[in-house]
């Protein structure tokens, strides 16, 4: 999730932060087990769970219930589909090192232009651009050698740089920047569940 260096999410107050929800489908293993352990590498002591947002942290004017269920609606209509990483990038104002979607960027896009309505909207402070957040909060001046790290790292790993995105969850901010999730939404009407 965006934040910046003194914790706070990207665009909301800290008086705003104790209801904001943000919509994330999460990367399997082994894939996702590699990115959580780079970007403790890449900052230590930092608590992750490698996912890509569908819409960005946001706080909620209507209750939970009522915005996950306006998601899980149109989620039901759109299938399930891969998510390809490319390779590790750099957003120029932010200095959030990021890996690039490939494949499934544009089908991302569409998801958060129609999911970004209703009971979930919110003007955010970034144009949204689909991608997997390695390190946030670096200082300027570490910036290049932490992105630098993580192009030796993603080279160097063997594992599937795609998955299937076949489910997104629902999830709340508690306490700064600790998530925790309150609903699973399945892509497609006929998607298998386990």
């Amino acid at each position: 999730m965006g934040s910046t260096s003194n914790g706070s999410l990207w665009g909301i107050g800290p008086e705003e932060q104790r209801s904001v929800y943000a919509l994330v489908t999460y990367i399997p293993e082994p894939l996702g087990k590699f990115l959580d352990g780079l970007r403790i590498e890449l900052m230590p002591g930092c608590q992750p769970h490698a996912h890509v947002s569908l819409l960005p942290p946001r706080p909620l004017d209507a209750d939970w219930h009522a915005a996950s269920e306006h998601a899980r609606s149109l989620l039901e209509q759109s299938e399930p589909f891969e998510i390809e990483f490319t390779r590790p990038a750099i957003f120029p104002v932010t200095g959030v090192i990021y890996l690039e979607v490939g494949a499934g960027h544009e089908t991302l896009l569409r998801l958060h232009q129609s999911l970004n309505m209703g009971a979930v909207a919110f003007a955010e402070p970034f144009p949204y651009y689909p991608h997997s957040t390695l390190a946030q909060g670096v200082t300027p001046e570490r910036v290049e050698e932490l992105h630098q790290l993580a192009m030796r790292r993603w080279q160097d790993f063997p594992g599937p740089h795609r998955f299937l995105a076949n489910r997104a969850v629902f999830v709340q901010n508690l306490n700064g920047n600790r998530w925790v999730d309150l609903a699973t939404l399945w892509l497609g009407r006929l998607a298998a569940k386990p």
